[in-house]
């Protein structure tokens, strides 16, 4: 069946139009009016908004968790920098402390070999620089070990201390008392030439031969054997103890110390 108004033929249809069913119990699509979607009111959008305190609350909290992380972080790293720069103050000071520690002769508070060999080392470098002079002194005690041997090493610590102090009492605050070693002790003076180093070695020895000590009642006297050698811009470190320990020793033969241990009471 071929609608109203058409042709029929092999050719081209043309002007065919094809009928559109509408129920009529339903009005078409297309014929109903369109209504504009009503805006809601400011009172009504902001009513329909209203949340409940608790989701207010985490919605605010998760809104200024950035806020709260950024702020910490610069307070935490700043509290990290002076945490590390009070360690390090920290360690600083610790490796002071052991340099002088290295340096110092734990019994006696006085430098050690290691740190009279630094003062001297660094008191011949001034001297080159600045064309000064000065003067060495190697002292060793002569009856310690005796001392030791028939007294004990306290008796022996209490010697070497008074003798300390007998040297740091001959000498300036400029100059450097050192002990090198067991009853080796050397000094370090300035501005002196031959004769007065010579004259300072001998009032050295005679401090510590008038020194006396009483040990288990018995009376103990020690004494002391001086070298010298002079120090100027061409001296070198090394060789001058070796000059000084050397003039000790020739020293130390002309005396011919002997142990004297006078006794108190008759008791030996």
């Amino acid at each position: 069946m071929i609608p109203a108004g058409g042709s029929q033929g092999g050719g081209k249809e043309k002007g065919i139009h094809y009928p559109v069913l509408v129920n009529p119990r339903k009005p078409s699509l297309s014929r109903m009016p369109m209504k504009k979607p009503k805006r809601a009111s400011p009172a009504k959008a902001s009513k329909g908004r209203n949340i409940s305190p608790a989701r207010s609350k985490a919605a605010s909290s998760r809104a200024a968790k950035p806020a709260l992380r950024r702020a910490p972080a610069a307070d935490d790293g700043k509290a990290i920098i002076r945490g590390l720069r009070s360690k390090l103050r920290a360690a600083l000071l610790r490796i002071s402390e052991l340099e002088a520690a290295a340096d110092t002769d734990f019994l006696l508070g006085i430098p050690n070999r290691r740190g009279f060999e630094r003062e001297l080392a660094r008191a011949i470098a001034y001297m080159k620089r600045y064309r000064a002079s000065g003067a060495l002194i190697v002292l060793d005690v002569d009856r310690l070990k005796p001392i030791n041997d028939s007294f004990g090493h306290a008796a022996g610590d209490e010697v070497l201390r008074e003798i300390v102090a007998a040297l740091t009492r001959q000498v300036r605050a400029s100059d450097v008392v050192g002990r090198l070693g067991g009853d080796e002790f050397a000094l370090l003076l300035w501005n002196l030439s031959e004769t007065d180093a010579k004259a300072k070695a001998a009032a050295l020895e005679q401090a510590i031969d008038e020194l006396s000590f009483v040990f288990r009642g018995q009376h103990v006297t020690a004494g002391a054997s001086a070298g010298v050698a002079l120090l100027g811009p061409q001296s070198a470190a090394g060789r001058a103890l070796e000059e000084a320990d050397a003039a000790m020793y020739v020293r130390k033969a002309s005396r011919r110390h002997e142990p004297r241990i006078r006794l108190v009471g008759g008791e030996r």
